[in-house]
Order: C-alpha cells, then structure tokens, then sequence
C-alpha cells in the first residue's frame, strides 16, 4: 500500500520536475521570448489555483464559487503585506504564506454555511460571497478602490512558481490520502451515509475549505507579483468562470487533472486573445459543452499513473493477441 502511495505521488511529481527543468533551461538560455515565458508561468499558477478549487469541488464534491473571492483575498493580502511590511525581495517567502493564510482564515469562516446549506443554496452563497469581496475591493479606498493596488513588486518568476506547484502538489497528495482525505471522499459519495459511520462531516468540510483557501491565496499572491498590479474587475464572474472551466476540463478529483485543464485553458485563452472579449464567450460556451459531453473531465478520478497503467495494459492485451497460437497458425 505505501509502495503505491509513493509510485502515484512519484506519477505526478516527476513530470513536473522534468518539466520545470526544461522551462528553467528555457529562461536561463533564453530559448523563447519574455511573452512565452509568461504563459508557462500562467500556466503552473493557474495550476495551483486549480488545485484549491478541486479540493471542494472535485474531491469534497460541493458545486462552490468562492475560488474567485478567495484569490482576490490572497492577492490583495499579499499585495498590501509587500507594499508596507515585508518590502525585500528574500521576504517573499512570507508574503506568499501571508497571503495563502489570509484566504484560509476566510475559507474556514466560509465552510460553516456548507454544513446546513446543500446544491443550488450552496452554490448562490458561495457566489454571493465572491461578489462581496469583489464589491468590498471596489469600495475600499485604503486599496485603491476600482483602481486597485498598482507598482506591486514583481517577485514572482518561473522558479517560484513551479516551486509553488510542486509544494501544492505535495499538500493535495497527502491531505488526500489522510483521514481527511477518505473522509471527503466518503461525503461526496453519500453524506448521510458517512455520518452513520461516525465520519466527523463539519470537520472535514473545513478542512478542504481551509486547504482550498490557502491554495487559491497563493496562486493570487504569485499572481499580483508576477503582473505587478491587481485590480477588483479581475475577480468577478470572468475569474469564476475560468475556475470552473479548467477544474471541469481537466477533470473533478484529479492532480493531473488541474494540471492539464490549466494548461490546455491558457494555451486556447492566449491562442484566441485576438479575438477581444469574444473569447469569455467561448469559454462559456466551453464549459457547456464538458458539462454535457465530457462529464468526468479528462482526468475525472484518475491519474497520470492510472493513465500509463491503462496505456500498458492494452499495448500489453495486442502483444498477447498476436503471439496468441491462433494469431500463430493464421
């Protein structure tokens, strides 16, 4: 059991460490131009962001649209902390914690109405919530009000967040298969059941919302020091939406899942930028139709080593036809 533990965690750890080598040669020998870059950046930071949503959405199973209020809390967070407090670039360390705690605090506030709240209820409180902030954000004039916060310092590079990838990566892989874990697993499936066999629900709902939070926080923090600004129009119902896309298209209860619903996202946002706004229409028109076609996503409950299992298994299922006596005398 352990030794399957570690060959999945391996699964998904190795590809990413292979792949932010090769990204890190292409920075340090400057093999693709700065905008490039700038994409793999989006895409291993949207990757974490992706993470936090599918710790409630995917494997808690609950339909929440808090992701969006939970990111400005941890960029707005993390921008005021390195504007007045942690000011040196070997600080950011703290800045990111300082942002992904901020969100986690509001996270655990935000589990309490999932203990009675279920389905739609839920899911218009939790968006509710996420236009609160947005609407708090656009008031407050401490943080440049509509405006938002400008000439953030720009920490965040390819290290960081690959660095941060992987540090989610780990965090994911073993809160799920902790207690916790199997208890979130137990409650999608069936709530009522799960509370028969003494599984401590309310507990378990917070803690996937405390992880979740903490998550998107720092996926916010990485994102205002990458850019440099923030703003409250970057986390209405445009953030939302873009959530709910890369969790369902990379599939719901899968690291590689978030993985890959963040890549492919970002690499269509960036291959329609030409066509203005028009490309939130496609991506609304995309989730329609994964939601329809594609329930379970790419990678819904799977993955990348189930993924190579299944891919040995029925090359291994041909060699054995052909070599098969019948196959022979033919």
């Amino acid at each position: 059991m352990i030794s399957k533990k570690k060959n999945n965690l391996l699964g998904d750890v190795i590809p990413v460490i292979i792949i932010a080598v090769i990204l890190i040669s292409l920075k340090e020998f400057k093999l693709v131009s700065t905008s490039r870059l700038l994409i793999l950046q989006y895409i291993g930071l949207y990757s974490i962001f992706v993470l936090g949503i599918n710790m409630v959405n995917g494997y808690l199973g609950i339909f929440s649209l808090a992701h969006a209020g939970f990111m400005a809390s941890g960029a707005y967070a993390a921008a005021i902390s390195s504007r007045y407090f942690f000011k040196e670039s070997w600080m950011f360390p703290l800045i990111l914690l300082f942002g992904g705690f901020v969100a986690m605090v509001i996270g655990l506030i935000m589990s309490i109405p999932s203990f009675k709240a279920k389905g739609d209820y839920l899911a218009i409180i939790t968006l509710g919530f996420s236009l609160i902030v947005q609407s708090f954000l656009q008031n407050w004039r401490f943080v440049g009000a509509s405006k938002g916060i400008n000439n953030v310092a720009k920490f965040t590079n390819i290290y960081w967040v690959f660095g941060c990838l992987l540090f989610a990566i780990f965090i994911v892989r073993k809160f799920i298969n902790s207690k916790y874990g199997r208890s979130l697993k137990a409650i999608r499936e069936d709530q009522v059941a799960s509370e028969l066999v003494s599984v401590d629900v309310k507990r378990a709902k917070t803690m996937a919302f405390a992880v979740s939070a903490f998550l998107i926080g720092i996926a916010g923090a990485l994102l205002v020091h990458l850019l440099g600004y923030t703003s409250p129009s970057a986390y209405g119902y445009t953030n939302i939406v873009d959530g709910l896309v890369m969790v369902y298209l990379g599939g719901m209860g899968s690291i590689t899942g978030s993985i890959v619903g963040a890549t492919l996202w970002q690499i269509l946002i960036q291959t329609l930028k030409s066509l203005g706004t028009w490309r939130w229409v496609v991506g609304g028109g995309l989730l329609c139709m994964i939601m329809i076609f594609l329930n379970n996503g790419l990678f819904g409950n799977k993955e990348l080593s189930d993924a190579i299992r299944a891919i040995r298994y029925y090359f291994s299922r041909i060699i054995l036809k052909k070599n098969s006596p019948e196959e022979t005398r033919k």
